[in-house]
């Protein structure tokens, strides 16, 4: 008899973008050298790497532009060496260079699209309207696109990828050449497709701090193969370097000081010290040990390591 209290055992969701080894060669150049990427659904996934380590190769072989020479790719449950056009029904690219037809207005640009989709009269008019006001273009739709400002072009292009609803979409670049506003405002645009519809994100950037507001996870490719995964706090965590600066008051409390706390560094004009950060513990009997002698600390700051140090210290052991 079965028993009572039998239950099947929780089955993982599939990713949503499989990828197990990915290989790509120009001639004798190895441009891609065994890439293994999982993407759930509804995350940004984004992938960085200096110039010439295959990020854009990537794209183009999961955009279904060019052909891998060897792995196994499934997207949105399709197989892409055998379902491409499947493939190509779910997805949508925004690149790093507007699509934007200039002498065309923003309304007219959208109506391109939908048109190209086969969406029919109708609902084209209607996804138009939709994406204008979506994308707070309303008053700017009748006018020649030409005459938008690089913000509103940029909400333009990806407005123009979303005509056909895609499930995923590879995002090149997307804030390059922004002022600090247009910027954020592109990334609360990235937000909201991930939190309001389910879209999944493929963000390529040198911005780091862009991948690090943005991301839920993080590849970092060299030379064709991956060096470093996971969240943006996992990568932080693989190289060290967090520190500690303490500004004294007082010339008295800085000399007394600056002996006693395994300082790394000393500033003797602006009263600082630099000492590593081993943890909060450490801090806890630092300042105490402060306060036991009336030294007074002006100003205290914690620092961690940043993606940046992670791209350069990473990229760095992997081309040694």
């Amino acid at each position: 008899m079965m028993n009572a209290y039998y239950r099947d055992e929780p089955v993982a969701p599939s990713p949503f973008v499989s990828v197990t080894g990915l290989h790509k060669s120009y001639g004798t150049h190895r441009v891609l050298d065994g890439i293994d990427l999982s993407i759930p659904q509804g995350t940004v996934f984004s992938l960085l790497g200096p110039n010439g380590a295959g990020k854009t190769t990537t794209v183009q072989i999961l955009s279904t532009l060019i052909k891998a020479d060897a792995g196994e790719i499934r997207v949105a449950g399709h197989d892409l060496a055998k379902e491409p056009d499947k493939v190509r029904t779910a997805i949508g690219v925004t690149g790093q260079f507007s699509a934007v037809d200039g002498f065309l207005t923003g309304e007219e640009n959208l109506r391109l699209m939908a048109d190209l989709l086969h969406l029919g009269r109708a609902e084209g008019r209607s996804r138009t309207r939709e994406l204008l006001q979506r994308f707070d273009l309303t008053d700017a739709g009748r006018k020649p696109a030409v005459t938008y400002s690089g913000g509103m072009r940029r909400r333009l292009d990806l407005a123009m990828t979303l005509v056909g609803t895609p499930e995923l979409i590879f995002l090149d670049e997307p804030t390059t050449g922004l002022d600090p506003r247009s910027r954020r405002t592109m990334w609360q645009i990235v937000r909201d497709l991930v939190q309001q519809d389910g879209v999944t994100i493929f963000l390529t950037t040198q911005y780091l701090e862009e991948a690090d507001e943005l991301a839920d996870r993080i590849a970092l490719l060299n030379g064709g193969r991956l060096v470093a995964e996971g969240t943006p706090g996992e990568l932080k965590r693989l190289v060290p370097g967090g520190h500690l600066i303490l500004r004294f008051a007082d010339p008295d409390g800085y000399l007394r000081a600056a002996s006693q706390v395994g300082a790394t560094s000393r500033d003797e004009e602006s009263l600082t010290v630099q000492i590593p950060d081993t943890g909060f513990g450490a801090l806890r009997k630092l300042l105490e040990w402060l306060d036991a002698q009336a030294i007074a600390v002006a100003e205290l700051s914690m620092h961690t390591p940043d993606l940046d140090d992670v791209f350069l210290a990473l990229t760095e052991e992997s081309a040694r």
